[in-house]
Order: structure tokens, then C-alpha cells, then sequence
């Protein structure tokens, strides 16, 4: 960037530390503040957790609340992790953009309560959706739920940055509870919008025919694909090699009859499957253009011809790691990072950065901060319109645009469609109207040359263009970027396909779970390396949407530096596999709900069917109050269990004395137990428990009632980000299909009563 670089002083914590990684993919100074001892993280994994979480930052240690009091003073944003605030440093900076990131949030009755990611992931929703329906809840691995957090609080500390050019800094509260909870796909909408709250789906995904298959040498993702013409290539492939079974006969041509016997049908294609080795089926279905892919492990992810053609991997040091979730700015790729030495920068706790200056005057009262941003969205499904969700979220102007001849899948798909009421109506599914809200909807038929002249005169009036098309349809349109920046040459592009615009698998054909699976999270999620379980629903899909989030916030600051707008190829495929941790640095198999640090860690069965409590305990301090608390003060003395590793060794013993003690009792009972004395605990929350039992989602104002023209009045997501003074929420419900299609045309394309009717006349408009 032109101007000296954002300098960000990082007080970190697990919930941190992903933000400044990604800050400093972004250009940014981060200074990372240690203690005289260093941060944790160089103990762990063989100081592989540091490598990866603070390689590219800079390193201080100060040696009074003086000195980082000074530190703060010249800094434009403070990414803190701190249980308290750090409020000496902070008082009276009225520049400064503070980023609080906590385990719930700093307000509520339980923003005091210990959490860790398993503890997180239980109370925001996570752990309920993935894992067998008659087994207990399994844990996403390498963090995720820690790494949601961390990619909200680096677009906070954005937004914050971009809404100090009008005004002054401000706080900035990130939970990371409410984070894990806004990142469900369905897991709380099926129960806010049909009454239901699905079973952990197993190895099945809950709405769509896909899930995990084994190959002759390991598992693949994949299944029946979308539309009509996957189906009838899955079974031409099927007869070429006589494995069709009875899936010729008519009756499986239906859709429904397929859903309903889904078992019998995912059993035939399983013995198919089985008989290859996992990369050679994922070719041959990839080549078919049906959307399947290898189940690797993280140690495999270099061997992907796709993420090295695209240079994704890094140095940290002197080791390979993973790179970061998209090329930035203008398709620059971060090569090297330095790894510092503890306290290596000293000299910055000594010199005069004058804080930076802020606007004398300012609106009052203060708008959103995307408050005149246009932003053109192209997308569909899951993973684009999360991303338009977001920046509509905090004031953008985003127009979706769709269509009868083009709809979005989730306002038509029966097997997606979440409605009390007839699932025909493509304005009722609460699907769409979740990751739609806030938005206008322009129907335009884009397959035909009048509506992309259309497309032309928006793009020149727009400030960004969001879209999760395949890789060659926006040149097939006429639309690639060289000519999206003739038209406007301050446009922020972003595309977001499976694989990216580049590499040699460019073309492969992508759903949430088939980039899962390349990006070693899905091999990663199990009980152990041969009882493999998968992520079965859309995680990849919101990992993408909010990278692709953070790109256009960056993007947009660069402009406001350079004046050049930029092309943002991002890859879902990377993205997620920039969420996979020190799982590449320090390879690791399955491990279920266990921590290489902590014993015990676990889920343990509570009162009740399916009543779940999640239990990390972090040190010998915990393990002994515990023991006090469930009546064993003996194993607090045990040479058995006196240390971690001791624990770990005689896992049988320990998690015995913990499932008797929970067995009984209510998860929430247990949970404010062990709270009480400072061991991080919390029940496993589904859709039904977040919306209607949670005291802190609750007093945050998560869930917020908006009213529908067609579908009524229904409660949405709120945003996890909560900024002080240009706050971000839900103006109004998901718009009906085309409702806005006069107004934009006239107000944002400069188009004529004249040429709206003769477009609406050839069918264009609709």
C-alpha cells in the first residue's frame, strides 16, 4: 500500500491469532506482545503452533503497563484477546480500532465463561451437526471454531479502519460463540423455519444427496450432484461399466423417489466406488464434469497439482506451510515469512509513532460501514450470498441478481427448500431468505445479449462484482476481467469458484463438500484413520463466503490508497485450506474430540436423549478442582493422572470418572458447575436449544424478528460482529424475487421508462 502500512498490536489468545495470520497476508504490521516467558504457542507441537499462528509478525515484550501503553498509542488497530479489555492501555484512544475478541462476547451473562474451541463449538452449534445420529458429537478439527472467530475480527478490525475515514475509531466485539453460530448452513434454520431439528447426519449430508464413500484406498466425497444432467451422467458411467444395478428403471429419474430411497441408491454407487483407488475415481468424475473429489489428509495437500500451480504453500522459516486464503493485493502471493524471536522488535516500545489522525468531522448518528458501497452479486447457493450477506450486513447496497431462467437453487430445490408451507414458492424458503437479507433482487435473464448489456451499464455504476461461478463463465459472457476493468477500472471483482480461475483443475466441478475433502479437513474429522466421519454439511461454503468477505473490505481499503480497483481470484479450495492449522507443519491424524495439550477433553452424555456436555480441562490447577467437584479429590493425587500425558495414557480412567459424575445430570447444570470453578465447559447446543435456551445469544440480541412480504414474520442470524459506533444488523427481510428490478435499473443503470418496458417485453425482466 502506499502509505505506511496499518500497524495492528495483537494481545493474543487462541481466538486471535488467526486474525493477525490473516492481517498480515493483508500487508499489515502486526506486533505480537509476549510475555517475559513467550506466548504459549512456542511450547506446543514443538514450537510448530508459533511457526504457523505468528510467522510474519513482530515480536515485543513489554516490561511495564508504561511501555505498552505507548506501544497501543501508535497503533491503528488492537487485536485483543485479553479477558479484561486491557483498559489501561486503551483509555482515552479514541483513535484506536479495538477488536475484542472472547470466547462469548462482552456483554451477557456468560462473557465471563471459560472457552476453548471444543467448549465453543458445543455452545455455538457446531458439534451437533457433525458425527453419527446414535453416536456422540464430533468435533471439526484444526480449530475451526477458533478460526471463525479469527476471520470475523480481521473484517472488524476493517470495517473499523474503513469507518475511521469519517470518523473516529471504536470497539469492535467479536464472540466467538456467536460466530460458530451464524456459520450453520441449516443446523438452526430448519428448526426457526419447519419446527425440525435434524439428526448429526453421519456420513449423509442433511439436504442434498452427497456424502462420504470409501475407495479401494481410502474415502471420497461426492454424490448425485444438482441437476438432471448429473444424474444422467452418474448412471451412463454407471451402465459403461455394468454397475447400475436397478438405478436404469424409470422410477429413479425421479428426484423425489431418488431422496426417498437415497439408502438403496447411495449403496449402489458405494459399490461402484469401493473399486477404485480414490484419485483415479475423482479424475474419471471430474471428467465427466460430476462433482467428486479424494479425501486427503493435510500431509497430501502439497502433492495437489491445483494448490501448487497456484504457488498457495509458504515459507515460514525454513519449513513449508500453508499459504494464506487468497492472493493479495492485485494477485500478489505472500512467498516468505520471517518466524521472529521473542521480543526481537523491543525498539518499537520505544519510538514515537504519532497516533494516527482521525476525521475532525463526522456524521452523527454514524451509518453502517459499507453505508455506500454498491455491490453487483452474481452469486447462488451458499457460499457467494454469505459473503454478499456480510457486506450487506454492514450497509452495503447489494443487488442480487437472478432470475425465472437462472434461479438460485435455494428458492426452487424441494430437498433445500425450509418452509412451514408448500415448498413451491420461491419466496418462501428460509434457506434463501437467511443468507439474502438486506439485499434488492433484480431479475434479469443474463443468458440473453440484452440483459448482459444490462449486466454493462450496472457494473460501470457499481463499486464491487461478487460471483461463484465455474471458471469460464463470466469470459463466456463477454465479461472477463480485462473487460470488466475497461468498463470500470475501480471495480473490486471477486470470484470465487471451487478451484479459481487457474491451475489444471480449474474446471472441476465443486460443492462444500468435494473442496472439504481436497483440503484435508473432512479426512481430518473421525475418531481415528480408520473411522473417518467427514464434514457433511456447508462449512467450506461459509469459510469461503467470509474470505471472500474480508478480500472485498481489503480491497476496497486498497482503492482508497491507489485508486485502482483489482481482480480477487479466490479459490474455496484455498480458503479452506488456509483454515486447516498446524495440521501441515505437525501432522496428525483423526483424534475425535481430544487435545494434544489438554487431558481430559470430551464430550460426555448428560440427562436426557442426545443431551451432550463438552469438558476441556488445561492444566494440573483444573484437574484438581474437578476432582474436588465430581467427588474423586483421589485421582487429583493419582500417579495415574497427575500430569496431561499421564492423563492422556489412562484416558479410560479419567473419562470414566467424568461420564458418572455428568451421566445424570442436566448438560446445562453440569456446565454452570464446572464453570463456577474455572473449567471451561458448556453444553452441546442444537438449532432448538440455540434459539430458545441460550441465556447469551439471548441477551446479545442474536436472533432478530424481521418481517417477510410473502413468508411472514421469522427470526434471522444476527451478525457475530458487533462494532460500537457504525453498527451492522438486519434492515429488513430477504427481498421477493424481482422486486427491485424497476428501481435498480432506473436509479443504479440510468435506464429509461422507454427501454425498461421493451426489455420486460422480450422477456428480459423476469
Amino acid at each position: 500500500m502506499s502509505n505506511p502500512a496499518v500497524r495492528v498490536v495483537e494481545l493474543p489468545s487462541p481466538f486471535t491469532r488467526f486474525a493477525g495470520r490473516l492481517l498480515v497476508g493483508l500487508g499489515h504490521e502486526v506486533v505480537l506482545v509476549e510475555p517475559e516467558e513467550g506466548d504459549p504457542t512456542r511450547r506446543e507441537l514443538n514450537g510448530d503452533a508459533f511457526v504457523h499462528w505468528h510467522a510474519g509478525k513482530r515480536s515485543v515484550t513489554p516490561a511495564s503497563p508504561e511501555e505498552l501503553r505507548r506501544l497501543v498509542a501508535g497503533a491503528d488497530v488492537l487485536l485483543d484477546g485479553t479477558p479484561d479489555g486491557a483498559p489501561e492501555a486503551v483509555a482515552g484512544l479514541g483513535h484506536l480500532v479495538h477488536v475484542r475478541v472472547t470466547p462469548f462476547g462482552t456483554v451477557g451473562p456468560r462473557g465471563h465463561w471459560q472457552g476453548t474451541d471444543l467448549v465453543v463449538a458445543a455452545l455455538g452449534g457446531m458439534l451437533a451437526q457433525v458425527g453419527d445420529p446414535d453416536g456422540p458429537p464430533l468435533r471439526l478439527p484444526a480449530n475451526q471454531a477458533e478460526q471463525l472467530a479469527g476471520v470475523h475480527a480481521a473484517i472488524a478490525a476493517l470495517l473499523g479502519l474503513r469507518a475511521r475515514r469519517t470518523g473516529p475509531g471504536q470497539l469492535a466485539d467479536v464472540s466467538a460463540q456467536a460466530c460458530a453460530a451464524a456459520a450453520l448452513e441449516a443446523g438452526a434454520l430448519a428448526y426457526l423455519h419447519e419446527d425440525r431439528v435434524p439428526a448429526r447426519p453421519g456420513r449423509v449430508h442433511p439436504l442434498v444427496p452427497h456424502g462420504l464413500f470409501r475407495a479401494a484406498d481410502g474415502h471420497l466425497g461426492g454424490g448425485l450432484g444438482g441437476s438432471p444432467r448429473m444424474w444422467d451422467a452418474l448412471l451412463a458411467w454407471l451402465r459403461e461399466e455394468g454397475a447400475e444395478a436397478d438405478l436404469a428403471e424409470p422410477r429413479w429419474q425421479d428426484p423425489v423417489e431418488r431422496k426417498k430411497h437415497q439408502e438403496h441408491v447411495f449403496a449402489v454407487v458405494q459399490e461402484f466406488a469401493g473399486r477404485w483407488p480414490k484419485a483415479e475415481f475423482a479424475e474419471l468424475a471430474q471428467s465427466r464434469k460430476l462433482p467428486w473429489a479424494a479425501v486427503d489428509q493435510p500431509h497430501e495437500l502439497p502433492g495437489n497439482p491445483q494448490l501448487a500451480a497456484r504457488d498457495f504453500f509458504l515459507r515460514a522459516g525454513d519449513r513449508t506451510d500453508l499459504g494464506f486464503p487468497f492472493a493479495f493485493p492485485e494477485g500478489h502471493r505472500t512467498k516468505e515469512l520471517d518466524v521472529p524471536e521473542r521480543g526481537a522488535d523491543q525498539r518499537l516500545l520505544h519510538e514515537h509513532r504519532p497516533a494516527p489522525r482521525v476525521s475532525a468531522t463526522f456524521a452523527e448518528p454514524a451509518r453502517p460501514a459499507l453505508h455506500g458501497v454498491r455491490v453487483l452479486d452474481l452469486t447462488w447457493v451458499l457460499a457467494g450470498p454469505y459473503c454478499t450477506k456480510v457486506l450487506a450486513d454492514h450497509g452495503a447496497d447489494v443487488i442480487k441478481v437472478e432470475s425465472l431462467g437462472r434461479p438460485d437453487p435455494t428458492r426452487f430445490a424441494p430437498f433445500m427448500h425450509l418452509s412451514r408451507g408448500p415448498h413451491t414458492d420461491p419466496n418462501t424458503n428460509g434457506y434463501f431468505n437467511e443468507v439474502n437479507r438486506n439485499k434488492r433482487s433484480l431479475a434479469l435473464d443474463t443468458r440473453t445479449e440484452d440483459g448482459v448489456a444490462v449486466l454493462r451499464d450496472l457494473i460501470a455504476s457499481c463499486d464491487v462484482l461478487v460471483e461463484n461461478f465455474s471458471a469460464t463463465v463470466m469470459t463466456k459472457l463477454g465479461l472477463g476481467y480485462d473487460t470488466l476493468r475497461e468498463i470500470n477500472p475501480r471495480l473490486v471483482y471477486i470470484s470465487m469458484s471451487g478451484m479459481g480461475h487457474t491451475g489444471p483443475r480449474s474446471g472441476w466441478v465443486s460443492y462444500a463438500d468435494t473442496v472439504s475433502a481436497s483440503s484435508g479437513l473432512t479426512g481430518l474429522t473421525g475418531w481415528g484413520p480408520d473411522d473417518v466421519v467427514g464434514v457433511i454439511y456447508g462449512h467450506g461454503d461459509i469459510v469461503a463466503g467470509l474470505q471472500a468477505a474480508l478480500a472485498t473490505v481489503a480491497a476496497l481499503e486498497h482503492r482508497e490508497e491507489t485508486g485502482r480497483g483489482q481482480h480477487i481470484d479466490l479459490s474455496q479450495l484455498e480458503a479452506i485450506a488456509s483454515h486447516m492449522g498446524t495440521s501441515l507443519l505437525h501432522p496428525t491424524e483423526p483424534a475425535g474430540n481430544t487435545d494434544p495439550r489438554w487431558s481430559p477433553q470430551g464430550v460426555y452424555r448428560c440427562l436426557g436423549a442426545d443431551r451432550w456436555l463438552a469438558v476441556s480441562v488445561r492444566d494440573d490447577t483444573e484437574w484438581a478442582a474437578m476432582c474436588g467437584l465430581i467427588g474423586r479429590p483421589d485421582l487429583a493425587t493419582d500417579e495415574r493422572t497427575r500430569t496431561a500425558a499421564d492423563r492422556a495414557h489412562h484416558t479410560g480412567l479419567v473419562d470414566d470418572a467424568l461420564a458418572t459424575w455428568a451421566r445424570p445430570l442436566p448438560a446445562d447444570a453440569a456446565a454452570e458447575l464446572l464453570q463456577e470453578h474455572g473449567i471451561p465447559a458448556g453444553p452441546v447446543r442444537d438449532g432448538r436449544d440455540l434459539v430458545e435456551h441460550d441465556p447469551q445469544l439471548r441477551a446479545r440480541g442474536f436472533y432478530v424478528r424481521a418481517e417477510h412480504p410473502v413468508a411472514g414474520a421469522f427470526l434471522h442470524e444476527g451478525p457475530p460482529i458487533r462494532l460500537a459506533r457504525t453498527p451492522g444488523g438486519i434492515r429488513k427481510a430477504a427481498p421477493v424475487l424481482g422486486a427491485d428490478t424497476d428501481d435498480v435499473l432506473r436509479e443504479v443503470a440510468g435506464l429509461s421508462p422507454e427501454r425498461i418496458r421493451a426489455l420486460r417485453e422480450r422477456e428480459v425482466l423476469r
